[in-house]
């Protein structure tokens, strides 16, 4: 009787657990955005806050100014950053731009700066 009972009352505890999360979360739109790149020429292109994740990645390969720029991120309700060195290049995601910039430069590596960032949210 005393494992009935314990048991009853974790469901019940688990039950209200879940329904008070629940009412926490927020039903918030994804957003998209993307950073296009070309190599060769260091033209960027980003964009922010559009509806799908193909505008975003059409809107950033346009303002890249390219024929050949390509996407290196694309963003969901997110950060994103691109960084470049001598040798090589690193573009990351993070919830902030600081954090995304910093992923970067870590995975880039010592001679590597930011050369572009974008946000949605």
């Amino acid at each position: 009787l005393g494992f009935v009972i314990i048991a009853t009352t974790l469901v019940l505890i688990a039950g209200a657990s879940i329904a008070a999360s629940s009412k926490h979360k927020t039903n918030k739109k994804t957003v998209y955005g993307a950073i296009a790149w070309h190599r060769e020429t260091s033209s960027v292109g980003f964009s922010h806050d559009l509806v799908t994740a193909r505008k975003a990645n059409v809107a950033a390969l346009e303002n890249c100014g390219q024929e050949r720029c390509a996407i290196v991120l694309s963003l969901a309700n997110e950060c994103g950053a691109l960084v470049q060195g001598s040798r090589t290049y690193a573009a990351r995601k993070g919830n902030t731009r600081a954090e995304a910039e910093t992923l970067a430069l870590k995975a880039c590596g010592k001679d590597c700066q930011p050369i572009a960032w974008a946000c949605t949210r």
